[in-house]
């Protein structure tokens, strides 16, 4: 990140080991969506001005190409232990499994 640009992120699912809190503590701003990320969901989490699209649930994985319908520059993190359907795979930036990387070194990475 430079000067005062702040990048944001949408972390959608329970986020059980916290790494849209370790997210906020690298500086940046964060919205959650805990219930269905649908449209409507995104839209409203703000999604189309997002950096970054963190997956915690994968059972949700149909909220992948939506959100890159609305934003297709997105970056989508997956941080789960389940694994992630074929079918959103290969839109998956990123996966990373919780108990191989801690929440605070995931974060560290992406805003860095």
């Amino acid at each position: 990140m430079t000067g005062d640009e702040v990048e944001t992120a949408i972390v959608t699912g329970p986020d059980p080991e916290g790494l849209g809190d370790a997210l906020e503590a690298h500086g940046l701003s964060v919205a959650r969506i805990d219930g269905a990320a649908n449209r409507p969901a995104l839209e409203e989490g703000g999604v189309s001005e997002a950096d970054l699209f963190v997956l915690t649930d994968v059972s949700h994985a149909t909220s992948i190409p939506v959100a890159l319908d609305l934003a297709a520059d997105l970056r989508v993190i997956v941080y789960a232990r389940e694994s992630l359907p074929e079918f959103a795979k290969g839109q998956a930036d990123l996966l990373v499994d919780p108990g191989l990387l801690d929440p605070d070194i995931v974060a560290e990475e992406l805003a860095g």
